[in-house]
C-alpha cells in the first residue's frame, strides 16, 4: 500500500488514528475536570501504565478536553537531571501573562507574578540555555523562604487565586511523574493539597511508571486521598482489533481476522507496538487485503526496527551489571519475578544487588509491583535481553575478583 497514506503512527506520544479503549479514562477525566470548573471538590487524576500504553496520548487528549472546556493549561515532562522549578517556570510565567492580558485589570494576575517572582528570585534558571526573568518587583515574604514545600504551594494558591478572579480554571499537566525528586513530588502534592482545602480552579493531571503510586504515597501519606490512579493497561482483544482495523477501512482496506489475532498474540494488545506492527503490514501490503503472510513480515520487521531503536536506546543507558541485572530478570519467563530470583540466578545474594536494583527503578526499566517482586516497565523488553545477549550471566564473587561498577 502507498507509504504516504499509511494511516498508523508509532512514535513516543504520537496520536493514534483510532484511540481505541480508553473511554472510561477520557469519561473520568471530563468529570473531573467539570467539577473543578464549577467550584466541587474532586480529585486529580495520575495515570499510571508501563511504557507503550499511551499515557502521553492520553495526556495530550484531555489537555485538548480541558481547553475545549474553557481551561488554560501548563504541559511539561519530568526529566531525570532538570528541577522542577526550571520546568514550571516558563509556562506558568507565560500563563500568569496571559490572565493579567486579558480584558479589564487584574490585582490578582499582577500579585501571582510577583509571588512567581519571589519564588525564583535570587536563582538564576536558564530554559534551553536562556536565562529566564520576570519584569516585575517580587512580593517580599510570600514564595522566598527556601523551603520547597512552602514556597511551591504559595505560588500555586497566588496561580488557583489569579484564574478563579479571571472566572476561568488552570490544568497543571505533567507526563513522566517517577522522574521528580521525592522532595519535588512531596511539594507537588502538598501544593495541590493546599489548593483542594481552598477549593480553587486548579487541577493536577499527571502519568508516570507504575511506581508512582508508591512514590506518591510515600512522599505525603493523603495521596491517595487527594488523587485517583487509573492504570493504563494493553488494550483488550476486540479493542485492539479496532485500533487496527477502524483507521485501514476508512481508506477501504482490511485486516482478515487471522491477521488481527495474530497482532494482538505478537503485541499484546500494548498500543504502541500496535502502531508498530500496523504500520509495517500496510507498508508491505500489495492489495486492499492484509492477511496472515503479510503480518508475519511485519513481525520481522516491527521486531528489527524495535530492536534498532525503541529497546536498543534504553538497553544503551545501562552499565555491564545493569544489562546483566535485567538478563537474568528476562531468563526467568514474563511478569513479575521475586528479588531474590533474580539474585540467585546471579549466584548472588539478595542485599548485594539491591542498590543495582534501586538504580534501575530510578532509570525506569524495571519497578516492583509488590515487596519483593520485580518486573519490567518495557514490555517485551525481555524478549529483547535475550536476543541481544544469548546466554545470561553469573557473577564471579571469588575474593579475588575484581567488581565491574554498578
Amino acid at each position: 500500500m502507498d507509504p504516504l497514506h499509511n494511516p498508523f503512527s508509532p512514535g513516543a506520544g504520537s496520536p493514534p488514528p483510532e484511540l481505541a479503549g480508553r473511554d472510561q479514562i477520557l469519561e473520568q477525566a471530563r468529570i473531573t475536570l467539570g467539577r473543578i470548573k464549577i467550584g466541587r471538590s474532586e480529585r486529580g487524576l495520575l495515570l499510571v501504565g508501563l511504557r507503550g500504553v499511551g499515557k502521553t496520548v492520553l495526556l495530550n487528549r484531555i489537555r485538548e478536553i480541558a481547553e475545549e472546556s474553557g481551561y488554560r493549561s501548563v504541559f511539561i515532562e519530568a526529566h531525570e537531571n532538570k528541577p522542577l522549578a526550571a520546568l514550571l517556570l516558563p509556562p506558568l510565567r507565560q500563563l500568569l501573562i496571559g490572565l493579567d492580558h486579558m480584558a479589564n485589570v487584574s490585582e490578582k494576575a499582577k500579585r501571582g507574578l510577583r509571588v512567581l517572582k519571589s519564588f525564583f528570585n535570587g536563582v538564576k534558571l536558564k530554559y534551553q540555555d536562556i536565562e529566564i526573568g520576570i519584569d516585575v518587583d517580587p512580593e517580599l515574604g510570600i514564595a522566598d523562604s527556601g523551603d520547597l514545600e512552602s514556597d511551591l504551594s504559595a505560588v500555586f494558591i497566588a496561580l488557583g487565586e489569579a484564574a478563579k478572579d479571571r472566572g476561568t480554571a488552570i490544568a497543571l499537566i505533567v507526563d513522566e511523574l517517577q522522574y521528580l525528586e521525592e522532595r519535588e513530588l512531596s511539594a507537588l502534592i502538598m501544593a495541590m493539597h493546599q489548593i483542594a482545602q481552598r477549593q480553587l480552579p486548579v487541577v493536577l493531571i499527571g502519568a508516570g511508571l507504575p511506581q508512582l503510586v508508591a512514590l506518591s504515597g510515600r512522599s505525603k501519606s493523603y495521596a491517595e486521598r487527594l488523587f485517583q490512579f487509573p492504570e493504563v493497561g494493553p488494550l483488550e482483544p476486540s479493542d485492539a482489533a479496532a485500533a487496527l482495523q477502524e483507521p485501514v477501512v476508512a481508506q477501504q482496506v482490511r485486516f482478515t481476522e487471522e491477521s488481527l489475532n495474530e497482532i494482538t498474540r505478537q503485541t499484546q494488545g500494548y498500543p504502541y507496538f500496535l502502531q508498530e506492527w500496523g504500520y509495517q503490514a500496510w507498508n508491505l501490503a500489495v492489495k486492499p487485503t492484509i492477511d496472515i503472510d503479510i503480518v508475519e513480515q511485519a513481525t520481522e520487521e516491527s521486531i528489527k526496527r524495535l530492536d534498532a531503536n525503541f529497546f536498543r536506546v534504553r538497553f544503551d543507558r545501562l552499565t555491564p551489571r545493569e544489562k546483566d541485572y535485567l538478563r537474568a530478570l528476562a531468563e526467568l519467563g514474563e511478569g513479575s519475578q521475586r528479588s531474590g530470583g533474580i539474585a540467585e540466578r546471579l549466584g548472588v545474594k539478595v542485599q548485594s544487588v539491591a542498590p543495582l536494583r534501586n538504580g534501575l527503578i530510578k532509570k525506569g526499566m524495571i519497578y516492583s509491583p509488590a515487596h519483593g517482586d520485580t518486573a519490567f516497565t518495557v514490555p517485551l523488553f525481555g524478549d529483547f535481553m535475550k536476543r541481544i545477549m544469548p546466554q545470561s550471566s553469573v557473577w564471579d564473587t571469588s575474593p579475588n575478583h575484581l567488581e565491574v561498577p554498578l
